[in-house]
């Protein structure tokens, strides 16, 4: 009987066995690759698939809008183009560099060389006006796309530039009123969800999630756009009549601390920086600290009628020097201290307290202050607000300083007439301020309300606390009155309106140099002053020749602002 043999290796049989085989380990591994793609990897290759087709997209929410107290924009949010380029889709890179840069007005060479560049995406211009941006669009250029961004923009130019601020490219506040609010004023970013197909069309029925972008806060200011502008107006006339190098200018509301005007000049325009020294940018209404002088005898005299150590009618015998250092007034070295003038020498006179405050005797405030007594002046130079921060809602306010050492014979002589501490204008409008609000001292303000993006409005209530007494405050406002009407201020009189104020001067103080032969003039003032609905303090550094008063200097001023602002908020002259 023959044997059986299996196939042999070539036959038929051989190849049919041979090709079962691969397709049955081919088919194996198919399964095992599937087994692999869908029950193993599937999670992630699914996440993989739906990435390719759906898109997500932050939506950049609106930012919050700034506006005067009557609801008029400071600072609003408009929707801008922006132009961008895909290098890698640039047809010919020097003819688009030529077509767009020309409509730019940029240099055509950095424009070119940047689309040439290997990278797929290059910004072009950024935040255009709509008119550019069709211009462009209108070339029809390979590779050259757009997107809408949106874009600060400031109604107003540069009126109220130092409170408002300004933001930067990407619209992240970076001063004034954008830096202190940003987080406000930003909102909250929406998020887009769509699926599209591989032409980039959206799928009709495909994932689509829309989560809507939270707008920013709205901020409502105390800023009258009407006295802000009389303000700046009169602030740069200033400048050019007396050389000055830099007014500033703060108007306050008595009744609620409420600031409706803050200048600084020289100014800028938030919406075009180019060129502007940035040393410009800074308010100096709460950033730049100088030493009073006599406008802060104010508050030297009202702490001693608060206790009772004097009242108006107090009489001194006063000379035209006060020696608290011995030989100190013999000395020609300047650098000795100890020894007081007055700024006209006289011989000695009898004077009361409202005569001293009239004349702005230094002599006389000093005589003052040594009967109130070093503790009690520094109680109330706290108590009004030096040393300290106002509290204002704005960016970088430094507080000032009180410089009353212990073993310092002439610090609080010094303090008494306004040296020996700092302020900044701001706070002196605030010290005013008290007075004229019968003797309650508030935090100024310059944002009043907040809305949010749901329109719920909060409004923003100042701290207060008592100074002194209503009849010390009226008192006050009695002797600012005489210091306008026959004293060192009557640059500052306003015809039809009853106004009292005080003058200051002081030597200009540099750090890391010392005192200069320049000033600093000022005048703080209010009217009506019987009833006083504006608070001005004006500030002038270092004014020229012929203007090294503040009587000369800053009550010229102080009277423009005073009347053109009680005009525009409809406060009529006294009956």
């Amino acid at each position: 009987m023959a044997r059986k043999s299996g196939p042999r290796f070539g036959s038929l049989d051989f190849r049919l066995i041979l090709l079962a085989f691969f397709f049955i380990v081919a088919w194996g591994a198919i399964g095992f690759r599937l087994f692999q793609v869908q029950v193993v990897r599937a999670d992630e290759y699914a996440e993989q698939a739906r990435s390719q087709r759906v898109t997500v997209r932050e939506l950049a929410p609106d930012r919050g809008t700034i506006f005067d107290r009557e609801g008029r924009e400071l600072a609003v949010t408009i929707d801008a183009t922006t132009v961008y380029a895909n290098p890698q889709q640039i047809v010919d890179a020097n003819v688009t560099a030529t077509l767009v840069g020309g409509l730019l007005g940029v240099d055509i060479g950095e424009l070119e060389a940047a689309l040439e560049g290997e990278r797929s995406f290059v910004f072009v211009a950024r935040q255009l006006e709509w008119q550019l941006a069709q211009q462009i669009r209108d070339l029809e250029l390979p590779g050259i796309h757009f997107v809408s961004e949106p874009k600060r923009v400031y109604p107003a130019g540069s009126l109220a530039a130092h409170v408002v601020g300004f933001v930067d490219i990407d619209s992240n506040g970076i001063e004034g009123l954008e830096q202190k609010y940003n987080t406000l004023l930003t909102g909250s970013p929406g998020e887009l969800l769509v699926e599209h197909d591989v032409a980039g069309r959206v799928i009709p029925q495909g994932e689509y999630d829309l989560t809507p972008a939270e707008p920013g806060t709205d901020l409502i200011t105390s800023i009258d756009r009407e006295v802000q502008f009389v303000a700046e107006s009169a602030c740069k006339a200033a400048l050019e009549e007396t050389s000055s190098q830099r007014c500033t200018i703060v108007a306050l509301d008595p009744d609620t601390f409420e600031i409706r005007a803050l200048v600084v000049a020289p100014t800028f325009d938030p919406a075009d920086r180019s060129g502007v020294d940035p040393a410009v940018f800074s308010n100096a209404a709460v950033r730049v600290q100088y030493e009073p002088g006599s406008t802060q005898k104010l508050v030297t005299v009202a702490a001693a009628l608060e206790e009772g150590v004097v009242d108006a009618h107090t009489e001194f015998l006063v000379s035209d020097h006060i020696e608290l250092v011995r030989d100190a007034c013999d000395s020609n070295d300047d650098d000795i201290t100890g020894c007081f003038w007055d700024v006209n020498k006289h011989d000695d006179t009898v004077m009361n307290v409202r005569q001293c405050v009239t004349v702005s005797s230094n002599v006389c405030t000093i005589m003052i202050q040594q009967k109130l007594g070093e503790q009690r002046l520094a109680h109330y130079l706290v108590n009004f607000g030096y040393g300290q921060a106002t509290g204002i809602d704005f960016p970088g306010e430094l507080p000032g300083s009180v410089k009353l050492d212990a073993g310092c014979t002439t610090c609080p002589a010094s303090a008494a007439i306004g040296y020996s501490v700092s302020v900044t204008p701001l706070q002196m409008a605030a010290v005013y301020a008290t007075i004229a609000n019968d003797g309650v001292w508030m935090s100024p303000r310059l944002v009043t309300a907040v809305v949010d993006g749901q329109g719920r409005r909060q409004d923003i209530e100042p701290a207060q606390r008592r100074v002194v007494s209503n009849a010390t405050a009226r008192t006050m406002r009695v002797m600012l009155r005489s210091v306008v009407e026959e004293g060192t201020g009557t640059r500052a009189a306003v015809e039809g309106y009853s106004v009292g104020g005080k003058t200051g001067t002081t030597r200009r103080f540099v750090e890391g140099t010392g005192y200069t032969d320049q000033v600093v003039a000022s005048f703080i003032g209010m009217a009506p002053i019987d009833d006083p609905q504006l608070v001005v303090a004006v500030v002038l550094d270092a004014p020229g020749q012929g203007f090294e008063s503040g009587g000369i200097a800053a009550a010229p001023v102080f009277a423009q602002v005073i009347e053109g602002a009680l005009q525009q908020m409809g406060v009529g002259p006294d009956a």
